[in-house]
């Protein structure tokens, strides 16, 4: 949740007044707790205990929903507006295979696209939420983006996630983009689906992007690397949800395929790979591994981890500095390796 502007609260009243009502308590409780106790971690400025207790909060109300969609549309029940939307253009497109929308800043550097793919278990799109996040990197980066809109878990299983990145991604390349002035990125699940795309076109001998960006991916869906950090208790999705984001995806017989868990995958031969991750989430140790198995491989894999920082934390804005540095990076790496 990102807190550098405008909250709005949108859909059915009972879940308009459950997420005002959740986020109101939510405010008051952090507030009080740090007043009596301090920050919740020492590093932690308000926003950013906030963003994580409303975050957390939420999600566990969804998980509690009677169905997925009952689930998706309380989510979409709190909207927050960031300073960076008002700042960028964007149009919703829907193609025959694939939908998704165009997220572009003043004066984009020429001929650079990139290929935004979302997490949320590969259940969830709060799309507000992703905007959000997409703006930021789109102004960091000055670059042009198309956040891909793929068909959701569980009505859609593995492998038809992939198969909508990987028509999005050859919809650019015939619509003029050069694959080396495009990066793919992924968060969450969304990093997993960018991981298995580059699989996948590599297997196939097909053009790659110039780069990969993975903000604390999902690598392992048969749960050898997951674990619990020392602070994972400031993490804001649970060992659970993720278990439970696995069985919507993909039955056990197929998580062993090294595009559902990329840590069982050969990396080398791949476009170099830039993954951000938290000291404190739980996924850290299935993303270190992932890291320490590439670099046996040779793999041009570089990781980043952000002491005492959870899961996603980019998307808590431009109050959290932490946060901001992040997206900073995101475009400094981008500038990097396309010039």
């Amino acid at each position: 949740m990102q807190l550098d502007s405008r909250v709005h609260f949108s859909g059915s009243a009972p879940y308009r007044a459950k997420s005002a009502l959740l986020l109101c308590r939510t405010i008051a409780d952090v507030a009080l707790r740090r007043l009596r106790n301090g920050p919740l971690c020492p590093e932690w400025n308000f926003a950013a205990e906030l963003a994580t207790e409303i975050s957390r909060k939420q999600l566990l109300a969804a998980f509690a929903m009677p169905d997925i969609k009952q689930a998706r549309t309380y989510l979409d029940s709190i909207a927050v507006y960031s300073s960076a939307l008002s700042k960028v253009g964007i149009a919703e497109i829907s193609l025959d295979k694939f939908k998704g929308t165009w997220i572009t800043p003043p004066n984009p550097a020429p001929n650079q696209t990139i290929l935004f793919l979302h997490g949320g278990g590969y259940a969830f799109y709060p799309r507000n939420y992703y905007n959000n996040l997409c703006a930021m990197i789109a102004l960091s980066a000055r670059t042009r983006m198309f956040a891909l809109d793929y068909r959701l878990a569980p009505e859609h299983r593995f492998p038809a996630q992939l198969a909508d990145a990987t028509n999005a991604y050859f919809w650019l390349l015939e619509t003029g983009v050069n694959p080396r002035e495009l990066v793919v990125i992924g968060d969450s699940a969304g990093g997993n689906l960018a991981l298995s795309l580059l699989l996948s076109l590599r297997d196939s001998k097909l053009p790659l992007p110039a780069l990969a960006i993975c903000l604390s991916p999902a690598t392992d869906f048969e749960g050898k690397g997951l674990g619990a950090p020392p602070s994972s208790e400031i993490d804001w999705i649970t060992q659970h949800m993720a278990m439970k984001w696995a069985d919507w995806f993909c039955p056990q017989k197929q998580r062993c395929d090294p595009r559902v868990s990329p840590l069982n995958a050969d990396l080398q031969g791949l476009p170099p790979i830039y993954i951000q991750a938290g000291g404190a989430e739980i996924l850290l140790p299935s993303i270190q591994l992932f890291a320490e198995r590439a670099r046996e491989q040779k793999a041009d894999v570089i990781l980043e981890t952000w002491p005492s920082m959870n899961h996603d934390f980019q998307a808590f804005g431009y109050d959290v500095p932490q946060s901001a540095e992040a997206i900073r990076r995101i475009g400094a790496v981008i500038a990097s390796h396309i010039p």
